[in-house]
């Protein structure tokens, strides 16, 4: 199979990330930090060392900034529930996923309310002005991607985070699509909440996510428990990363996603992007020359974009083009990718789209024999339409009979 659904998960994993896994699940059985022994102490060296590979890879303030979550949808529960209380408000963009949009409409019923922002692709004046018009005297937090998971858009989160630091707002950037794909300085930015995948982008296994902040300490915590530290105490404790982190942690998870962080900076980010773009650039060019294919964007560039594009065949459900497509061997992701409001704002919240989204292991063959598929499958779209009048006429003629 040809896998091109890297914006849900990246696959296949590398082998020095499955190499580390299987070390530390033959090696490192104990529980990190909760006794004296050998083995637990070098479990927890190996989680030490794994969050001060992130925090340098992110350019954070240092590894207690580092907590380990679930994933990136746990990490902006986190930031979220630990943050707002009842009379604040929030502002988003138009383009989030459901890990933003779900918890704040939940919310709601505890009297915060939040406004979605229209994006303007290519035009980031328009994107910040637009931000600030929705700014509010109780507004408390801006929430945006860095980048749409459905078409690839990405926001000036720079100049957001500049904006959100003007009127003391601090910024929550969701870097689902962007961690490990494009540069990311926390202190250049100014990002105060950064939250991400590790299965993603930084090439780590499923069920790790990373909220990267040097305000943890002032959250409301989602969940209590043990730390390993402080154990006499019935209270939480405030030192992070503790106080963010509560029972055992995945330990092979998280080890393989520091292999992960190792093999993006030794490929380098910029090689990667750059290869990516390229495939999805190539299949944007041909996907366009038909115009039995629908296209949601201008052609994308690295200035507005990640490797990531959405698509639709005339006159075809969107799903039932990802089912077609994986028979003939390809795997994409089709439907509403967990982001309505993207949807809703691009007008597909009915039909979805098919997107196609290439990893650093994606060869431009592979681009070559998806875009035959694609063609193929209009034609077979195009037949269908055209025959359906007849068909209809003859059925109508039989039944005048």
């Amino acid at each position: 199979m040809i896998y091109l659904d890297n914006a849900a998960t990246t696959y296949p994993k590398p082998q020095v990330v499955l190499a580390a896994v299987n070390y530390a699940s033959k090696t490192l059985g104990a529980n990190p930090g909760r006794s004296g022994h050998t083995m637990s102490i070098a479990a927890a060296e190996e989680i030490y060392r794994s969050r001060k590979a992130l925090a340098d890879f992110f350019h954070c303030d240092g590894p207690e900034c580092v907590a380990f979550t679930l994933n990136c949808t746990y990490a902006i529960n986190m930031v979220l529930k630990g943050v707002l209380k009842s009379g604040d408000h929030v502002v988003i963009s138009c383009l989030e996923h459901n890990a933003v949009t779900r918890p704040l409409q939940a919310m709601t019923a505890k009297g915060i309310s939040f406004t979605e922002v229209e994006v303007v692709p290519g035009d980031n004046n328009a994107t910040v002005n637009a931000f600030r018009s929705a700014l509010r005297p109780n507004t408390r937090l801006i929430v945006c991607t860095q980048a749409s998971n459905v078409i690839g858009v990405r926001l000036p989160v720079e100049r957001l985070a500049a904006l959100g630091h003007e009127y003391g707002i601090p910024i929550l950037v969701d870097c689902a699509q962007s961690a490990g794909v494009v540069p990311i300085d926390m202190q250049d930015i100014g990002i105060d909440y950064l939250c991400l995948p590790g299965h993603k982008g930084l090439y780590g296994p499923m069920g790790t996510g990373v909220l990267l902040t040097c305000k943890g300490e002032s959250l409301n915590t989602l969940i209590e428990g043990g730390t390993g530290t402080s154990s006499i105490s019935y209270e939480q404790p405030l030192e992070m990363p503790e106080h963010l982190e509560s029972g055992t942690p995945n330990v092979a998870g998280i080890i393989g996603l520091r292999a992960g962080v190792q093999f993006v900076s030794k490929r380098g980010i910029a090689n990667i992007f750059r290869h990516e773009l390229s495939l999805v650039q190539m299949l944007y060019d041909k996907l366009s020359a038909d115009k039995r294919i629908q296209l949601y964007t201008e052609r994308p560039n690295e200035k507005y974009f990640v490797p990531v594009l959405s698509f639709n065949i005339q006159g075809a459900n969107s799903e039932e083009v990802g089912k077609k497509l994986s028979e003939l061997g390809f795997a994409v992701r089709a439907g509403l990718h967990c982001a309505p409001a993207a949807h809703r704002y691009l007008g597909t919240l009915e039909q979805g789209t098919v997107r196609v989204c290439p990893s650093v292991f994606t060869r431009p063959e592979e681009i070559h024999r998806l875009v035959a598929a694609v063609k193929k499958l209009a034609d077979t779209c195009e037949k269908k339409r055209t025959e359906t009048p007849r068909n209809s006429l003859i059925l109508k003629e039989s039944m005048v009979q």
